[in-house]
């Protein structure tokens, strides 16, 4: 008999977590059921909760996520895989969704049930990501494309509808570059060091061998490089000039530096001596060299980071991506979306409207010499005639005077539910402040393109510069200026609807940009919530640059803004933990939470009590 408080899915947790070690081949693996992202984490499977209520769709997901990372368990090898992984982002992109497919075919092959549970996770993450209704090919990641086709050509399985689209799209473009190498897709599989190398062909096929790296089947250079240049170090001048050819050959900038210092070697001391004459008898003693001043650094949080180009950024209203009668479709389509959503939505609005209120209940000062005039009290002076006027003045309070900032991620990591809870309540905030006389601005941040854009074609055709810093072209959307009614832009949150709007997400310049606009406003207080889903991501920056130099970049940003406390600054993550870059921030698991706790925040932060505003805020320390 079951006891009354047993949770009735506990049995199938156990009985999963059973199967998923023999299919894994480690009875050492630790399975846990968390609200986190599942994945592996080294002898520790993260999977899916599943509530007492054991709905189909959590036990389909439950179930595929398992086999999926049972089977990579089982037929991944680490350390061939990190000797054939690429440097660039979007090569390592392609290389992991490749291996993932390979692991997911093979236990299709040895296992054919796991091919039913993994198309049911699949779907799961295709409905979720909203690849339905992706209509172009630009709007869907090509990685994710190249994972679905490897899994379909190698298990001849029909893949989920959302999955489908999304590899249909592409599938033409993939065909055409790599078609050749994808007829020896059979015969690699089972070897995984023969797959890393046919993965990193098709890499190169679809146009981004530049992000390899080294090929690591080739020996190593330097031992042979050593022996030569051992072989030719004689003190003969022309053995010496031999051993600088092959050294620049091997190192054409160390080379370049050469040839300067030996031009500079040729003008004699005399030439130099009265040069240094020259200019001393021209400047007067003390005087610095007049030089152009340097050019001013792209950021004000670090001078180290730069941008390639700046040419093909763009700072643009909402209402000028969309015509009229296209944003009130959107919009409409927004309220659609989330009808069932406005109940609640509205019950806290209306919640942080009383907290807000409460805050600016008006008191005064009576019986001073000027101000106004205390009507409250005239019966005093038509009862005697020789008693002087009363009057009031209003006490200041913290509450007012007061501009509010929302800055939303728009990458298409936030593309389905995530965007539209995260507009419409940046809409009832919006409207529910500006009622409390608080001003809000509501700003979106993305890029032009995927894949680098305009930027990208640019250092393309100028050389391919080493290092060249951000390298995507820069969109910053104004859904709402601070002073512009809400009434007049509720239409512009529904841009978010926008098919092909979201892209890639530079969170560090988003970020600063905002501190920016509102250091410029003439409020007293000023307070900035960013919403967003995770670290910032920019394949085209990324493949040429330090693997953290977004996210560095974004580090500095937050600790400039949190040293000047001109601005508050607090974060909301959906799905990612933010806290290790905000000081003040809250993650959310489910973006049905988004809601409450952008409220919570809000109101926190007008509470008259630090020590409950610090509680609710996640401060460790109250002043």
């Amino acid at each position: 008999m079951k006891a009354p408080n047993e949770n009735p899915a506990d049995p199938f947790k156990k009985a999963l977590a059973e199967a998923t070690k023999v299919m894994a081949d480690d009875p050492d693996l630790t399975i846990a059921y968390s609200v986190d992202p599942s994945g592996l984490s080294g002898d520790t499977m993260r999977l899916p909760q599943v509530s007492r209520r054991m709905t189909r769709d959590e036990v389909l997901l439950a179930r595929g996520t398992a086999d999926a990372l049972a089977l990579y368990r089982r037929y991944h090898n680490t350390e061939t895989h990190a000797k054939y992984r690429p440097q660039g982002q979007m090569a390592r992109d392609l290389y992991e969704v490749m291996e993932t497919a390979r692991c997911e075919a093979m236990g299709a092959r040895d296992l054919p049930g796991t091919a039913v549970n993994i198309d049911a996770k699949i779907g799961h993450e295709a409905t979720r990501a909203g690849y339905e209704q992706i209509t172009n090919a630009s709007d869907a990641p090509l990685a994710t494309a190249a994972g679905y086709m490897i899994r379909h050509l190698a298990t001849g399985r029909d893949l989920p509808r959302g999955a489908q689209n999304v590899m249909e799209l592409w599938r033409g473009f993939i065909e055409d570059q790599a078609g050749g190498t994808l007829d020896d897709l059979q015969t690699k599989l089972s070897d995984q060091t023969e797959f890393a190398r046919f993965a990193r062909q098709i890499i190169e096929d679809l146009g981004y061998g530049d992000q390899l790296g080294d090929d690591p089947d080739e020996p190593d250079p330097e031992d042979d490089a050593a022996d030569e240049a051992q072989e030719d170090d004689n003190p003969e001048s022309e053995g010496q000039e031999d051993s600088d050819d092959d050294q620049a050959e091997a190192d054409p900038e160390r080379s370049q530096e050469q040839t300067q210092d030996s031009s500079e070697a040729e003008v004699s001391m005399d030439d130099m001596a009265d040069q240094e004459f020259d200019e001393e008898a021209e400047m007067p003693e003390g005087d610095a060299p007049l030089e152009p001043p340097p050019p001013a650094p792209h950021s004000d949080a670090d001078p180290n980071y730069a941008a390639f180009t700046t040419e093909f950024d763009e700072e643009i209203g909402a209402e000028e991506l969309a015509d009229p009668v296209e944003l009130e479709r959107l919009r409409a389509y927004l309220d659609q979306q989330l009808e069932p959503l406005k109940g609640a939505v509205s019950r806290l609005a209306n919640k942080l409207q009383r907290r807000l209120q409460a805050q600016q209940n008006r008191s005064w000062l009576f019986d001073m010499e000027e101000g106004i005039l205390d009507a409250g009290r005239l019966a005093r002076v038509v009862a005697n005639p020789t008693t002087p006027l009363s009057f009031k003045v209003e006490k200041d309070t913290e509450f007012r005077d007061t501009v509010v900032t929302l800055l939303l991620d728009n990458s298409g990591s936030m593309r389905g539910r995530p965007i539209s809870i995260a507009a419409i309540c940046a809409d009832v905030l919006a409207r529910t402040l500006e009622r409390c006389s608080v001003k809000v601005e509501i700003l979106g941040f993305t890029t032009r393109a995927w894949k680098g854009g305009l930027s990208r074609e640019k250092w393309l055709a100028g050389g391919r510069e080493a290092g060249p810093g951000r390298l995507n072209d820069l969109r910053h959307i104004i859904y709402k200026q601070a002073d512009a009614p809400w009434r007049r832009t509720r239409p512009n949150l529904g841009l978010m609807m926008k098919e092909g709007l979201l892209k890639e997400n530079i969170d560090g310049e988003a970020l600063e940009w905002a501190h920016r606009r509102s250091l410029a406003r003439r409020e007293q207080r000023k307070i900035l919530m960013v919403i967003s889903d995770g670290a910032p991501v920019d394949d085209s920056t990324l493949s040429v640059n330090p693997a953290n130099y977004l996210e560095k970049h974004l580090r500095d940003v937050i600790t400039m803004i949190e040293r000047k406390k001109a601005v508050e600054l607090l974060a909301i993550g959906i799905g990612h933990d933010v806290t290790r870059y905000y000081s003040r921030a809250v993650t959310i698991t489910d973006v049905e939470q988004l809601a409450g706790a952008m409220t919570e925040q809000l109101a926190a932060l007008f509470d008259s009590d630090p020590r409950k505003r610090a509680r609710v805020l996640g401060m460790r320390k109250v002043g």
